[in-house]
């Protein structure tokens, strides 16, 4: 009995890690090439401002920017953009 709970134990811990990649969600991807050609974050943040935005967090999450952020209908969101174009990308969760 103790022996197979362990066997279990040990096969989630190793798919939990194997799953979890580094942080990613999985939600969004994109393919933005070198971070060189990104646009800065601040440059996000500042476009999405300017749209009656107010920015939480932004972070990289698939080669996107991840926003969290309260929109300009004062719903809470959680989006994706396109670094060197800052195109919406679409995701189960939300579409722009």
């Amino acid at each position: 009995m103790v022996r197979t709970f362990a066997l279990t134990f040990s096969a989630a811990a190793i798919l939990a890690v194997a799953f979890s990649s580094a942080g990613a969600t999985g939600l969004a991807t994109c393919d933005s090439g070198a971070k060189a050609g990104w646009k800065p974050e601040s440059a996000l943040r500042e476009e999405l401002t300017k749209k009656g935005w107010n920015i939480r967090r932004i972070k990289e999450d698939g080669g996107c920017y991840e926003v969290y952020a309260i929109d300009d209908k004062g719903k809470r969101v959680e989006a994706y953009f396109h670094p060197v174009t800052f195109a919406p990308v679409p995701t189960s969760r939300w579409t722009p």
